[in-house]
């Protein structure tokens, strides 16, 4: 979408026009259309206000999106609007617009669109009742008190008492101490140790040239000086009038979110709001502390799944009313209402978590780069591997290239890059002797090392040593994986999993052996050969329990963590000083999978984990156990040279007709009955064919997972070297998919897929 041709939105009108009484509604049903009621002359509407109608049997939330002066439906069957929910603004005519576009460019259910861009709680039938932030300070007891002097298993009450010693803190951030930060706020409360207060609305004001501080002695925003590199990328976008795309390509450690600051500050001065995307909910809160501080008086909300409903609503709300200047989120955060956007930053823009993967499958990046061009304003997608469609378009001069070569802070260097072959070396455990000694080196230095393998659990798969069984998955064509701390077998599929047996199910012989490696196995065999050395294993296992991450995160940086085992969740985002190794193992399934993406997702994934090593005045260095050692992505790695491997893989795509040369579209289909799904299929290739468009359809085949959770999946492609044409193809297919019979089965279209 962003890459290609534009497509026409329809102009929204919020006047009410005279002698109108009937209003067109988005609802929330699967039904590509909107739904016409009454309204009565009582009633004050505007266009995009949330209304509750009459459906079916039960009342339900819609959102007023046209006055129409007549109906294809007979006056006496047309409902009348219940009621007008006037407890917040409406909607405004861009945002509209856009969820318009985002229907039509991926073919989904407009009200379905509408709907699933408002908060949760803005969705209910009742008006919502917002509760007034507080801010919770020290009483003149609480000052008083020696907080040594608690009993120690209060941990959480020292915990708030410290940190409110230092600073007031509203409820989020508290909360951001302890999962159980409320239930211990709340006996500090009754104890008459802490006082809240209402939250005074911050000034939103910024400090005059050459100030560095305010009077609670808060860094400001511009009290770090940029690199030359820095500055020009700084530059190149404040001094841009309207609508341009940048991609800013800095290596790890490049200070890409000082030019994040820096912008900001540019566009808050000019009386703008910021809006900057990150991929993960796991990255928000580090971000957004980090913001706060450099931005201490102006008004920051952040956006994502894991704030309360209320909570985000809220934080919604201040968005839509101009008064949050800088709005954080994940991928939904794009379609919030932002009544002076003036620049849209997008963090990690290859992510694939900015694509939905159910539902409306929107590429927040895209839509983000829609709403710039809507909005005429700049946005700069950051990442140091970017997506080959995004270099592929700063290549063509489609967007500006701004480039970061250097680490930000000195002496910090790129970490050196090793490769060893496992082809000619012993492996214990998993872990070559070379990986070994240089975490051993480590640990005599009080330096930290990463050994990262993205796989969790103990190991991928139990296998008997007589017969051949392995421990499949009843319900999913995968494997079950041992978690051996609690003795199970569990799917990463489909969630199922059950105890480990104690003797193999089909020969009845005991002797059954874990095959392949875990993050478990790797934990335990570390901690066998380094008995001294604290590990502390970041997988999403470990990390289930709400605030469990966080607390890791701090341990992590206050050196209590010699050796960390994780998975991608380490992978990016985070800046451990004291961090020098990253051992990579197994990273060779990306090299020749089926997924055409897999070696450019391998790259970034690599570069990301070993991005984390040397990042301050020590030097890092990484060591990639692979049996292809010679391989040309191994050979970029070890030379840092995103562009070089971005080249080979544009010409493979271009000589293979893949993105970003052609434009795709999957229509995937599941049933319990394998047949009823390639039947579909079949029928759906048929009905392509017939149309005789500019456009290339490739056969029904099953999916990657063929099964999954006790469902046959398979799916069909078609593509186009022409976006416009593509579209023009879909606007004439789809409604022959709706029309088709479809009982037990459930299929979707996915417009520009990432995943196969």
């Amino acid at each position: 979408m962003a890459q290609g041709d534009s497509l026409n939105f329809v102009e929204i009108t919020p006047e009410n026009p005279p002698n109108m009484n009937l209003i067109r509604v988005a609802l929330d049903v699967p039904l590509s259309t909107l739904f016409d009621y009454k309204v009565n002359d009582a009633m004050q509407l505007a266009i995009g206000q949330r209304v509750v109608v009459p459906f079916g049997r039960k009342e339900v939330v819609g959102i007023a999106m046209e006055w129409v002066e007549q109906s294809d439906l007979e006056m006496a069957r047309i409902k009348t609007i219940v009621r007008v929910l006037d407890d917040v603004p409406p909607l405004p005519a861009e945002t509209l617009a856009l969820l318009r576009f985002c229907s039509d460019y991926y073919h989904y259910p407009i009200g379905m669109t509408a709907l699933a861009a408002l908060p949760t709680r803005l969705r209910d039938i009742e008006p919502i009742v917002l509760k007034q932030s507080l801010v919770y300070n020290l009483s003149e007891a609480g000052r008083a008190l020696d907080v040594e002097a608690l009993p120690k298993r209060r941990v959480v009450q020292q915990r708030i008492l410290l940190a409110l010693s230092k600073a007031s803190m509203t409820g989020t951030q508290l909360r951001e101490l302890s999962a159980s930060a409320p239930a211990a706020l709340k006996l500090l409360i009754e104890a008459g140790w802490v006082e809240a207060s209402p939250q005074s609305p911050l000034s939103n004001s910024l400090p005059q040239a050459g100030e560095r501080t305010n009077e609670k002695g808060n860094f400001y925003s511009l009290a770090h000086t940029l690199t030359s590199e820095q500055q020009h990328a700084v530059d190149a976008v404040t001094q841009t009038k309207g609508f341009a795309c940048f991609l800013l390509h800095g290596i790890t450690g490049s200070g890409k979110t000082e030019v994040y600051v820096h912008l900001m500050d540019a566009m808050l001065r000019r009386g703008g709001q910021v809006l900057l995307l990150v991929p993960e909910i796991n990255l928000t809160p580090q971000l957004e502390n980090y913001f706060r501080s450099r931005f201490p008086d102006v008004e920051l909300v952040s956006l994502h799944s894991g704030l309360a409903d209320g909570e985000r609503a809220q934080n919604w709300l201040k968005a839509q009313s101009g008064a949050a200047r800088i709005v954080l989120g994940t991928r939904l955060a794009v379609f919030t209402p932002l009544p002076k956007l003036s620049l849209i930053l997008v963090d990690e823009e290859h992510d694939a978590s900015f694509k939905q993967q159910d539902g409306l499958r929107y590429s927040a990046r895209d839509v983000a780069i829609f709403r710039a061009n809507q909005r005429s304003v700049p946005i700069v997608l950051g990442s140091a591997t970017p997506s080959l469609e995004s270099w592929h378009n700063a290549q063509s001069g489609r967007y500006t290239l701004l480039k970061l070569t250097q680490r930000a802070v000195q002496p910090a260097t790129l970490p050196m890059v090793r490769c060893l072959d496992v082809g000619q070396l012993p492996l214990q455990d998993g872990l070559s002797e070379p990986l070994l000694t240089a975490i051993g080196t480590r640990l005599q230095r009080k330096e930290q090392s990463l050994i990262f393998i993205n796989r969790r659990g103990y190991a991928p798969v139990l296998m008997c040593t007589a017969c051949g069984w392995l421990s499949e998955c009843k319900h999913c064509a995968g494997k079950m994986v041992l978690h051996l701390k609690d003795r199970t077998l569990r799917c990463h599929h489909c969630g199922a999993q059950q105890r480990v047996p104690h003797a193999c199910p089909t020969c009845g012989d005991a002797d059954l052996k874990p095959v392949g490696m875990g993050t478990q196995r790797i934990e335990e065999a570390l901690q066998a050969r380094f008995p001294q050395a604290r590990i502390l294993r970041v997988d999403r296992d470990s990390t289930r329990n709400k605030g469990a991450w966080d607390a890791m995160r701090k341990r992590i940086h206050d050196g209590e963590a010699d050796i960390l085992v994780g998975t991608q969740m380490l992978a990016k985002g985070h800046d451990f000083p004291n961090l020098t190794l990253v051992g990579v193992l197994n990273p060779d399934g990306g090299l020749y999978s089926a997924d055409f993406r897999a070696s450019e997702k391998l790259f970034a994934q690599l570069t990301q984990v070993g991005g984390r090593a040397g990042r301050a005045d020590k030097v890092g260095e990484v060591i990639v156990q692979t049996a292809f050692p010679t391989h040309p992505l191994f050979q970029a790695l070890r030379a840092h040279d995103y562009a070089a491997w971005a080249k080979i893989l544009l010409a493979e795509r271009q000589s293979a007709g893949f993105p970003p040369f052609m434009f795709q579209v999957l229509l995937s289909a599941e049933s319990q009955q394998e047949s009823a799904a390639m039947a579909f299929l079949r029928k759906a290739r048929n009905a392509a064919v017939e149309l005789k468009k500019q456009i290339e359809v490739y056969g029904v085949i099953p999916a990657a997972m063929p099964k999954r959770a006790n469902h046959y999946r398979a799916q069909l492609l078609v593509q186009s070297d022409s976006r416009k044409s593509l579209q023009n193809f879909l606007r004439e297919w789809k409604p022959q998919l709706d029309a088709m019979p479809t009982q037990r089965i459930r299929w979707s279209l996915d417009i520009d897929p990432l995943e196969f």
